[in-house]
């Protein structure tokens, strides 16, 4: 990102409402103790996925990708009161802190984590779901979409996190596996008669896609 981005991304941030301590110390541990903490939602996005929850009143939500689990807090809190968030983590040595934070946020009662392969989990899941998060292995995401799309209710909602990586989309390097994984994703949308769509340029660009039909 250049300079200018940088001012913006800070200016956005001083107009965005801040975290509260749970999602403060979150983001302290996650930079501590993890290898890439940019895969944080962080301030921006996760108000965002809490304001649009909040909107829409899910019933049953499911995130592939829950990280060290702040997005993950962000969507419990925005459900409604009966609602349900199924997550999906590969990495099983973010099991013990995901499920701690998720109690000192008072979300655990609302949230079911699920450690392992998404594309393995994802058709034992019996729901259909109202919510789809994308946020996973990115080099996963058109099987993904196409894994969970018949788990997705006609009306619901699918959102996509990094579809502009970083802008590598608009000039891909040669080989470059996760790219042209994104790219592939976002052409398949696209070209999909049964959703609507559009890209959403906050942090690395968000997808929101809407299923219309079967």
């Amino acid at each position: 990102m250049g300079k200018i981005n940088n001012d913006l991304e800070l200016y956005l941030t001083w107009h965005t409402t801040p975290e509260d301590q749970v999602l403060a110390e979150l983001t302290r541990f996650t930079y501590l103790t993890t290898y890439n903490p940019r895969m944080l939602s962080g301030r921006q996005q996760g108000l965002f996925l809490q304001m649009l929850c909040k909107m829409m009143s899910p019933k049953r939500v499911l995130e592939i990708g829950t990280f060290t689990g702040y997005s993950a807090i962000c969507i419990a809190r925005g459900i409604a009161t009966e609602g349900i968030l199924d997550t999906i983590e590969l990495n099983d040595e973010l099991e013990e802190s995901i499920l701690k934070f998720f109690t000192l946020a008072e979300v655990n009662q609302f949230v079911n984590l699920k450690i392992g392969n998404a594309l393995e989990i994802i058709p034992t899941l019996d729901y259909h779901y109202d919510l789809v998060f994308i946020d996973g292995d990115k080099l996963e995401y058109p099987e993904y979409y196409k894994t969970l799309f018949p788990k997705v209710k006609v009306g619901g909602f699918i959102l996509a996190d990094n579809v502009l990586w970083d802008g590598k989309v608009l000039n891909p390097e040669p080989n470059d596996t996760h790219t042209k994984a994104i790219m592939d994703f976002n052409q398949m949308v696209q070209d999909d008669t049964r959703v609507q769509n559009v890209i959403l340029p906050m942090r690395d660009g968000l997808m929101l896609i809407q299923k219309i039909s079967d």
